[in-house]
């Protein structure tokens, strides 16, 4: 199969649905600049605490994500926000990164509520940008598999391997006020990668199985 035939099918063939995903990153950084500027009252509300899900505030699974610890915290999703779209953006329609987006917050909320109890509350959006970093990065080893994309998926799995087992990226950890999730990292590519593999294949399915 030419990688033409897969980009037809799996990306945006216009300008402005190309637009429209980089509006999509926009109204995402805008929502979280909005919700960080109403204070930490609205992330005590909002932020993920599990004995406050378990008690029936389930918005909190999909609010956690959206709400920061503070101003740091913010600038770090932002900046990786910026930088997943600037590499990434074109390969899924605004409905496909939904998708991802959607599918890394439940994969998280699922790892949190059934393999980490001990977590007890969360906020960030660095394990949905996980999750779209493995999408991003699942089409592109699809469509073209040179050395630069093996390396850099490479890399990527070696980050999400070394925060598992070893805590979080020094540079990253001592520039934050709160400690990092590195699990949300970690669920969130799972849940980032299904979704991928699913529009992938849904998208390529006329000429070859994924």
């Amino acid at each position: 199969m030419a990688a033409s035939d897969l980009r037809t099918t799996v990306l945006p063939r216009f300008p402005a649905q190309r637009i429209a995903n980089w509006l999509t990153a926009a109204v995402v950084a805008a929502l979280l600049v909005v919700l960080a500027l109403a204070g930490p009252g609205a992330v005590s509300v909002l932020r993920y605490e599990r004995s406050a899900v378990l008690s029936g505030q389930a918005w909190r699974l999909m609010t956690g994500h959206l709400v920061h610890a503070d101003a740091a915290h913010l600038a770090w999703n932002l900046a990786g926000l910026a930088l997943v779209w600037w590499l990434f953006a074109g390969e899924f329609t605004v409905g496909g990164w939904c998708l991802v987006m959607l599918a890394s917050t439940a994969a998280i909320d699922l790892g949190f509520l059934l393999l980490d109890p001990g977590i007890e509350w969360y906020v960030g959006f660095s394990g949905v940008l996980h999750g779209c970093m493995a999408a991003g990065l699942l089409a592109w080893l699809r469509r073209d598999r040179d050395w630069l994309v093996i390396v850099v998926a490479a890399v990527f799995a070696m980050k999400l391997g070394w925060e598992y087992f070893a805590g979080p990226v020094p540079f990253t950890g001592a520039t934050l006020s709160v400690p990092v999730v590195v699990e949300a990292h970690a669920y969130g590519a799972v849940g980032g990668a299904m979704a991928a593999l699913w529009l992938l294949r849904r998208g390529s399915s006329r000429y070859a199985p994924l």
